[in-house]
């Protein structure tokens, strides 16, 4: 009685130990035992750059370690269980074993996934701009869909939103906007959204109801300390201000407070016009074109990373990461893992864990 459950927990702790040893975990706990007494000291911030340091990379082994020693006993537990269930030759805990056995399976994916976020600033908090492609107005309306699924997601995961700058559609929706992010792992997750989406489904701007399919990317950047190393020089940047957008009424700003800055040896474009002030929207494009210049940075260091960036792909047929399709059918498929779901709305309102845990895991290595 049992031995096939306790053979299959057998097979997750295999795996478990075998994970645990190829990414020297036993190692990371020293390092954060160590990290422990060096944050608790008590001239810690003397050096405000190194104390930032110190809990960036503590924030990215709390998750990693927790994860760890849940599952540690999660496995335990439940040998002991099923093994006392078995000689006891009680088959009314068998419920109770199946329902043990689910949230293993889940506790093993999601130490899956805190092993992938462990990355230099996979802690930090995120920009994610969505740019309308191939389609028009189609496109515009598909891109603010996007937006707001987005926007659900992070509600769920109680990370905070800030629409910081946009440029409306000619019709509908946006041509681009972007969202700051704030909150723990904010990038470190939302990374996995890097790419085109594509849509399918009767255009609600069609007359004669016929099938479209839309095109919109997802940009994903994480905001950077001002302590890191990047070196911005006045005469490499053009600035433009102008006039925010808005659908007018009191709130549309008379002012040119809205700002551009183009880093022109990058040719790096970013924006914001989310504040009254320019001087405060001036300040944020400025972080958020540090951010850019430094994951280029990383990129170059890179060269398979450099080389998606270079060689970045149309936002068109072919090229995207997930097709969400509404008509004829109901699917939303993810074509780097193959996971999908018939429950399209429940994706398009925020249900996107399942894709983003897949591909994280997906592309872990092994340290």
């Amino acid at each position: 009685m049992y031995e096939i459950e306790r053979e299959h927990v057998e097979e997750i702790k295999a795996k478990f130990e075998h994970l645990v040893t190829s990414m020297k975990l036993e190692a990371k706990v020293g390092r954060q035992a160590e990290l422990a007494q060096l944050t608790a000291a008590p001239d810690l911030w003397n050096d405000s750059a190194r104390a930032r340091g110190l809990l960036q990379e503590q924030n990215a082994l709390q998750l990693l370690v927790g994860a760890y020693r849940a599952l540690q006993q999660q496995v335990a537990g439940l040998l002991d269980f099923v093994a006392l269930a078995a000689q006891e030759k009680d088959a009314s805990v068998a419920e109770d074993i199946t329902r043990d056995m689910a949230a293993l399976e889940r506790a093993y994916q999601q130490f899956e996934v805190a092993r992938t976020l462990s990355g230099e600033l996979d802690g930090n908090n995120a920009y994610l701009a969505i740019h309308a492609g191939a389609g028009g107005t189609e496109a515009c309306d598909w891109a603010s869909m996007l937006l707001r699924m987005y926007m659900r997601w992070c509600e769920r995961h109680d990370l905070k939103v800030s629409l910081i700058d946009f440029l409306d559609g000619e019709g509908a929706g946006y041509k681009s906007a972007t969202l700051h992010i704030t909150g723990k792992y904010a990038f470190g997750y939302l990374k996995a959204e890097r790419g085109v989406h594509r849509l399918v489904r009767i255009s609600p701007f069609d007359s004669n109801k016929r099938r479209h399919t839309s095109f919109a990317s997802a940009d994903v950047i994480a905001e950077v300390n001002d302590d890191i190393d990047i070196e911005i020089n006045d005469k490499d940047l053009r600035i433009d201000t102008y006039r925010s957008s808005g659908a007018g009424g009191q709130h549309v700003n008379v002012t040119d407070s809205a700002v551009r800055i183009t880093h022109l040896p990058t040719g790096t474009v970013v924006s914001c016009q989310n504040e009254r002030s320019q001087i405060k929207n001036r300040g944020t494009a400025m972080k958020m074109l540090r951010a850019k210049l430094y994951q280029l940075e990383i990129e170059a260091r890179e060269k398979k990373a450099a080389q998606q960036y270079e060689n970045k792909q149309k936002i068109e047929w072919g090229s995207q990461i997930r097709s969400y399709v509404l008509h004829p059918y109901t699917m939303v498929k993810d074509v780097r893992t193959n996971i999908e779901t018939s429950n399209a709305a429940a994706v398009l309102d925020g249900e996107i864990d399942a894709f983003i845990e897949a591909y994280l895991r997906a592309t872990a290595t092994s340290d």
